[in-house]
């Protein structure tokens, strides 16, 4: 057992079996990077806005630009983001391209987000 030097802690050895088998048990670096760029794309709230409009049902970039009253040329960047890191996908009809929630995956990780944020209002 090793010392603690945290100030955050009442305790002053480390529990080496602990460290070892969490460290083992962790994922590496390159799939936390991952993670992290997943969230970095979730922290602009247009992008939320995005997310939460095709949620409800695919839209085309006019449609999407008028719901959040933002240009078509900002909502295709905002699109294309959300496309590098699969949480939207296009499919073309005709002369337009038709958005929509990549997987139920994404409409999980939002739908559970939405669920922690109203606890946490209801609590207070």
């Amino acid at each position: 057992m090793g010392k603690c030097k945290c100030m955050d802690c009442d305790c002053n050895t480390i529990n080496d079996k602990n460290v070892k088998k969490v460290k083992a048990k962790m994922l590496d670096d390159d799939t936390l990077f991952d993670i992290a760029d997943f969230y970095k794309a979730l922290a602009d709230s247009t992008r939320i806005k995005i997310i939460n409009a095709l949620d409800k049902s695919p839209l085309c970039v006019c449609d999407i630009s008028a719901i959040l009253n933002m240009t078509k040329s900002a909502v295709s960047h905002q699109l294309q983001n959300l496309k590098e890191l699969r949480l939207v996908k296009g499919q073309r009809a005709g002369k337009e391209v038709i958005y929509s929630l990549a997987d139920d995956h994404v409409k999980q990780v939002f739908e559970i987000c939405l669920e922690h944020i109203m606890e946490m209002k209801n609590e207070n």
